[in-house]
């Protein structure tokens, strides 16, 4: 937890639901970055680290987690760290004392995970209490009927090298179960997988599939499985599975979810985060193109918004705005570079880092983004960021005598853990016979790239892969994305264009006769709204049933849209004086009246509490909050009458502060303050809330250092470094030497969700729904998953807000040189030099303790 600095121990902190899963009482982030130690050269650190995790760490614990998150994160942290130790033990310096405790302790681990297979399809439970196992009542899991396609299928890598290394081959028996089940259960036409299927009976509950969440690591581990096992049929699986993705899923530059069942029909139009590790992929089977392409226009969104969103649309907007850090932009980067040697992906690694720098670096480590439209941290740091954000950053830029050991011998797992590539040959007691008996030769002759050439695959010749980013350079800002258009729809002879949600009229009778002909059923509702439905069996063609599902789909999105519309978006808090220096950012949630940050400068001043706290009568120290910013507390009147009596009292804005202690945007969405039914037009300065939680950042921050400044603005601006040196030179004489930070937890809603508006109300409430509503009922899809907004076919529907956003990010992006020489190593990782030295902590008694030092 980097803004409050501790960790975040599980049962202690309030629950984040299945994020926690993956926290077992077991020193996760430890385990986690152990072979990063050696990758960084830190080998005495690195048998530090050894020693406390078989000093401290206890496996043993009445906890349940997740099986998948455990595996890759605990499981293969410890097969990692055992394989760099046995290597650092052969070259006689460290680790001379070892014998293979770390392996006794995946072995202990990887027997408590092997009830969680306790199924008739082999496929393994998601969840396992590492104490009870599963089903026993004091468990508490055992009664889930369904997984993710990653969850079951990230297994082999770690489980085969359990069993190679140890003898042991009911692990890796285990991992291929699954794996050969759910190969058996892709569906056949189109050779995909869906998102979540029944560990039971092997029915898909989930039939949209991409590579992104819920299904990205199973492809991957197919294709590593045959590299570090060197058994065939994984080769032959991944290959045809590599062929549909190409076929169907592939839209240079994109990457869309379509359905299993019809996969020429797209499942939505916004992508994940996490289907950028897929070019890294591509690297390693050799098809280099679409991994520039794809790349390339990951990289022109980072530049837009500083850093992945968890989600964006086709047109390259924000659709879910939370970034935890996560690493697989950076890992593919990696291998790009690897690939090509063009120095253009050391630009995209230096812009990487100087983002973390800048924006994600706290006191006590680098915090999550909550939303990086404002700019706001969550009190977060996964433990996947040390084990793999590091890991890739430093290889990025590392030559070949940085690193004390040839990373070529070595596999990197999902979670960035090396394993040795001599386990091909070692314990081989498993049957390699193949179960990929339906394999069928394709005619792609990519196939044969898999081990690459490079001086084949990758011409000498600097201006290759420039040659393939180029026409890419401006999709997000500057023109509009590539029309989705599928292979069906431009062979229409003739056939007019299929009806479009936002063109609908239901007044209208030739689209009334449009929608009849697609399946679709019109049903005027008692309070005056009209809901659709569609069933496929009424269509007059497979064509026109597929063109109404996908009107019904943009029905969806384009409700959501005009819902969105009607709500503002988060806003900040951001702390500028001195020892913060606009290091914390506070989601805070705008008002319906007042200044509107996002048309007007932003507003800058000290803080002042007014008396009365709540604001809801004249204030009787109106020289206090006079030029200043006025902080009250929730409750007993309306937002605007608060906002009046500060307005009067001579405050330049105001921020209320929630008055049920302890609500945090951790666990609450956002609400905006609404106005009290009269004209607010009267009300002229910027009204903000923050939650208790948020809230007590700042009140305690005025008790230590009296004196502090906020900034009040629609997202977090840039630290000026010049001015936060001035004023550290300035504080030199009352401060210890070094950067002195605050306790401090920041957050925004755990989604991005809408907002709820509350003239003054005690709990949220929900958001008026739409006028029209689009009822996917009798659909073959999930709306749950339908919440982009319009421009299925490519079409630029931007806002007017939202334009003048992308040219605010536009102007603030970090500045990249296309094909300049690339810079030192040593220059570009200075900054990360830094020692963490004296941190100021601010719980009740203020104590000031020495934290430990982080170098990279």
């Amino acid at each position: 937890m980097p803004l409050t600095c501790r960790g975040r121990i599980r049962g202690e902190e309030p629950s984040r639901g299945d994020v926690d899963d993956a926290l077992g009482k077991f020193s996760l982030t430890l385990i986690d970055s152990l072979d990063t130690l050696v990758v960084l050269n830190k080998t005495k650190e690195f048998e530090d680290a050894v020693k406390k995790v078989l000093r401290d760490v206890n496996l043993d614990n009445d906890v349940v987690v997740s099986v998948f998150e455990t595996n890759i994160r605990v499981l293969g942290g410890l097969l990692g760290g055992h394989s760099l130790a046995i290597m650092l033990k052969e070259k006689g310096e460290y680790m001379q004392w070892y014998n293979d405790e770390l392996l006794q302790m995946a072995k202990q681990l990887g027997y408590k995970l092997l009830p969680a297979f306790n199924t008739t399809s082999g496929l393994p439970y998601p969840r396992i209490n590492l104490k009870f196992g599963i089903r026993k009542p004091e468990a508490r899991t055992g009664t889930e009927t369904d997984t993710c396609t990653a969850c079951a299928g990230t297994l082999i890598l770690e489980f085969a090298a359990l069993s190679r290394f140890t003898g042991a081959t009911i692990f890796e028996e285990y991992a291929r179960k699954a794996l050969d089940f759910l190969w058996e259960k892709r569906q056949r036409s189109s050779n995909l997988v869906g998102v979540t299927i029944n560990i039971h009976t092997g029915d898909w509950v989930r039939k949209d599939s991409g590579v992104g969440a819920g299904i990205d690591s199973y492809y991957e581990y197919l294709l590593k499985a045959y590299v570090l096992l060197g058994d065939d049929s994984f080769l032959e699986r991944f290959n045809t599975h590599y062929d549909a993705i190409m076929r169907y899923i592939s839209q240079p530059p994109l990457l869309l979810d379509v359905h299993i069942h019809k996969p020429m029909l797209n499942a939505r139009t916004w992508m994940d985060a996490l289907l950028a590790f897929f070019p890294g992929l591509q690297v390693l089977k050799g098809d280099i193109r679409p991994a520039i392409e794809t790349h390339e226009m990951l990289y022109q969104v980072i530049k837009k918004h500083n850093f992945l969103p968890e989600a964006f649309t086709t047109d390259f907007r924000v659709h879910w705005a939370q970034h935890p850090l996560r690493p697989e932009f950076a890992e593919s980067t990696y291998f790009l570079y690897k690939a090509t040697g063009d120095p253009y992906y050391l630009e995209v690694g230096k812009t990487l880092i100087e983002n973390l720098n800048k924006y994600a670096r706290v006191p006590c480590g680098f915090a999550a983004m909550k939303d990086v439209r404002t700019g706001s941290h969550e009190d977060r740091m996964d433990s996947f960021f040390l084990a793999e954000m590091f890991k890739y950053l430093y290889l990025l830029f590392a030559d070949k005598e940085d690193i004390i050991f040839d990373i070529e011998d070595y596999i990197f797992t999902t979670e960035a853990h090396l394993l040795p590539l001599w386990l091909s040959t070692t314990n081989q007691s498993v049957s390699k016979k193949s179960t990929t008996s339906e394999y069928i030769e394709l005619d792609d002759s990519n196939f044969d790239w898999t081990c690459p050439n490079t001086q084949i695959l990758f011409p000498n010749d600097p201006l290759y892969a420039q040659s393939i980013r180029e026409p890419l350079k401006n999709v997000v800002d500057k023109s509009c994305p590539r029309g989705v258009i599928r292979v069906e729809e431009s062979f229409r002879s003739g056939s007019r264009p299929p009806l479009r949600a936002r063109d609908f009229m239901a007044t209208n009778p030739e689209h009334l006769e449009i929608l009849k002909k697609m399946g679709v059923s019109l049903i005027h509702l008692k309070d005056g709204r009209v809901q659709l439905v569609q069933h496929a069996i009424q269509a007059a063609s497979s064509i026109d049933a597929e063109d109404g599902l996908r009107f019904m789909q943009e029905m969806i999105e384009l409700s959501s849209q005009q819902q969105k519309e009607q709500q503002l978006p988060p806003r900040a808090v951001q702390i500028v004086s001195h020892p913060f220096f606009g290091r914390v950012v506070l989601t805070a949630g705008p008002a319906q009246f007042g200044l509107d940050l996002s048309k007007h400068k932003e507003t800058r001043g000290f803080v002042a509490s007014s008396k009365p706290y709540n604001g809801c009568s004249e204030l009787t120290n109106p020289e206090a909050v006079m030029g200043k910013i006025a902080l009250l507390v929730r409750g007993q009147c309306m937002f605007a009458e608060k906002a009046r009596n500060i307005q009067n009292a001579g405050a330049i804005g105001g921020i209320v502060i929630d008055d049920n202690e302890g609500s945090s945007s951790d666990t609450a969405p956002l609400f905006q303050m609404a106005g009290d039914g009269k004209d607010t037009d009267d009300i002229k300065i910027p009204m903000l809330f923050l939650f208790s939680k948020e809230g007590s950042i700042i009140l305690d921050a005025i008790r230590e250092y009296e004196e502090v400044e906020v900034l009040l603005s629609d997202k977090a601006k840039d630290r000026d470094p010049e001015t936060e040196n001035e004023s550290q030179n300035q504080s030199a004489e009352q401060t210890t030497p070094g950067s002195q930070e605050v306790d401090l937890v920041a957050g925004a809603s755990p989604e991005d969700s809408p907002l709820n508006s509350h003239p003054e109300a005690s709990s949220p409430a929900a958001a008026d729904s739409a006028a029209a509503s689009a009822s996917p009922s009798q659909q073959n899809s999930d709306p749950t998953e339908n919440h982009g907004p319009p421009g299925f076919d490519g079409e630029c529907t931007y806002l007017d807000e939202d334009e003048e956003q992308s040219e605010t990010e536009e102007d603030s992006s970090p500045n990249v040189s296309w094909g300049k020489e690339a810079q030192p190593m040593h220059p570009i990782l200075a900054n990360w030099n830094e020692d963490m030295e004296a941190i100021e902590m601010m719980e009740k008694e203020m104590k000031k303790r020495e934290m430990m030092k982080g170098e990279l």
